[in-house]
């Protein structure tokens, strides 16, 4: 590089970790800074009760590249399982719980149609998701190019749509952009099996099963392989061997020092602005923060071409997801599951309709007076995340819409009090065993974590917002229109999830850009 100063990273989330570790391990000099007093963004773990830990945000390692766990050596700088291989436990209130891992059925009254169906159905899953994860870890192509050597990534992703097989390349244009319910009617009749089936479709996602774009939701979060694992440690332990291999390769990471500007001079990115106000000059300015926090708020819309702010001004980030953690004085028990069950992926949505109608409202800015959840006692394998015979509950919440009618300071009660009843109708008495509680709602996560909309994947996964048109056409290649300004955040391509590849193929780009 001939430019001065080092490379700057703004934000020490894991994608900005990974991007850090690639960028020094290729010999440059990096410095990243990082808002809050620990890395890893929203993948942190961090106690939020005396002696109860938890990992904050994200709470299930689905999706991280094993070309960065390799490359990067991750293991070797402290990452562990605490489990693998998580069962998915739906959980109904008059019937048995169904236990899934994969298409195997491990517990649970299916009819003999739906338990012989299920298992080609889900390799036709994993097919469909193994054909986007491939695109993963690459650069997304460009809608147009002017040369063979701009036009390679897009054949990439033609020839990887081929290798499908004729018929499998048909079925999966046909049912991508189709919703979740049309697809599982036609394949099962168990309602349990069906909603168990729907949820990898619209959680975390304004999405509900009759929505659009839910079989590409679910296919996304099946991209990883399907198996979910709890790190030892929580989450912050992805995130803090990140940072490990980052130092280790040389990188420079300052926590407690937010970036408050992106410095430009004669029309390219040279630096930033703290928040104490000194500057920090810079070969070039990588930022980790959503698309919409680091071109209209650090960068400014003035930079930028008036059609370009637009089209990032109306990138969808509300979040409408929350977060739930339960400090509990003991294990509690869920109906009808054996204890040895406990420690698994527990599901609570019966039904299809049941989905649709916690939906239903967040349509109109309400919250569901009867939401799905997605709950993990992440304790039972981690015994350092509480103290001795105590217990933590993490659960992911829906739906909870980032512009709640009458504001979430308002009816933040109300909401918990609605959660604990679905919660007290499933695991009896738990209501007695907590010791402490804490609810994130969207506009929490933007206040503690610094996600404008408070959505984790920093804008809706959809297919008009995927590959090459995210986070927007002009900046889909984590290059934008101002030189020497670089995203590498979820908000890029591939999107959110604890993956790093982001932050990896942002290293590649700016590494043969100079």
């Amino acid at each position: 590089m001939t430019e001065p100063g080092p490379i700057v990273i703004i934000g020490a989330g894991h994608n900005g970790l990974a991007c850090a570790a690639y960028l020094a391990r290729a010999g440059r000099q990096v410095r990243v800074l990082e808002a809050a007093d620990q890395v890893g963004g929203a993948a942190v773990t961090r106690a939020f009760a005396p002696g109860f830990k938890v990992s904050a945000v994200a709470h299930l390692l689905m999706q991280l590249d094993p070309a960065i766990e390799r490359e990067l050596r991750l293991s070797s700088h402290g990452l562990a399982l605490a489990r693998s291989g998580l069962a998915t436990v739906a959980l109904a209130s008059e019937r048995a719980p169904l236990v899934l891992r994969g298409g195997e059925v491990l517990a649970g009254d299916l009819p003999q149609a739906d338990r012989a169906a299920l298992p080609g159905f889900h390799a036709t899953l994993r097919k469909f998701a193994g054909f986007i994860a491939r695109q993963h870890g690459r650069v997304p192509p460009r809608l147009a190019f002017d040369s063979w050597r701009r036009a390679l990534p897009a054949a990439a992703v033609g020839f990887d749509l081929r290798r499908l097989g004729q018929r499998d390349m048909r079925e999966f244009l046909r049912i991508a952009t189709l919703n979740i319910h049309d697809v599982l009617e036609d394949n099962f009749e168990d309602p349990l099996l069906k909603a168990a089936l729907a949820i990898d479709g619209v959680l975390g996602a304004r999405l509900g099963p009759r929505s659009g774009n839910s079989v590409y939701n679910a296919l996304y979060r099946l991209s990883g392989g399907g198996a979910s694992a709890l790190p030892r440690g929580g989450m912050g332990s992805v995130s803090a061997a990140l940072a490990a291999a980052a130092r280790a390769a040389g990188a420079r990471i300052e926590c407690g020092t937010e970036v408050r500007e992106i410095l430009v001079r004669e029309g390219r990115a040279c630096g930033v602005v703290t928040a104490a106000g000194a500057e920090i000059p810079a070969a070039c300015v990588v930022s980790n923060a959503d698309p919409r926090t680091s071109l209209l708020r650090l960068l400014g819309a003035r930079h930028l071409e008036a059609e370009f702010a637009r089209r990032v001004q109306h990138v969808r980030s509300a979040g409408y997801a929350a977060k739930l953690h339960l400090a509990l004085g003991a294990l509690p028990q869920f109906r009808g599951l054996e204890p040895s069950r406990l420690g698994e992926r527990l599901v609570i949505a019966p039904s299809l309709d049941y989905i649709e109608q916690a939906f239903n409202p967040a349509k109109y800015g309400e919250f569901s007076p009867q939401p799905l959840l997605e709950v993990t006692i992440p304790s039972i394998h981690d015994a350092d995340l509480a103290p001795a015979g105590r217990h933590v509950l993490s659960a992911i919440v829906q739906y909870a819409p980032y512009e709640l009618r009458g504001g979430w300071e308002a009816r933040r009660a109300e909401f918990q009090a609605a959660i604990m009843a679905v919660l007290e109708r499933h695991a009896p008495g738990i209501g007695a065993l907590v010791q402490h509680a804490e609810l994130l709602t969207p506009v929490d996560i933007e206040r503690e974590f610094r996600i404008g909309g408070g959505h984790w994947h920093h804008g809706e996964l959809a297919l008009d917002q995927f590959m090459m048109l995210r986070p927007v056409p002009g900046a889909a290649q984590y290059q934008t229109p101002v030189p020497g300004l670089y995203l590498c955040g979820a908000g890029c391509h591939p999107g959110g999830g604890v993956m790093g590849s982001a932050g990896r193929n942002a290293a590649r780009v700016i590494l043969e850009e100079h």
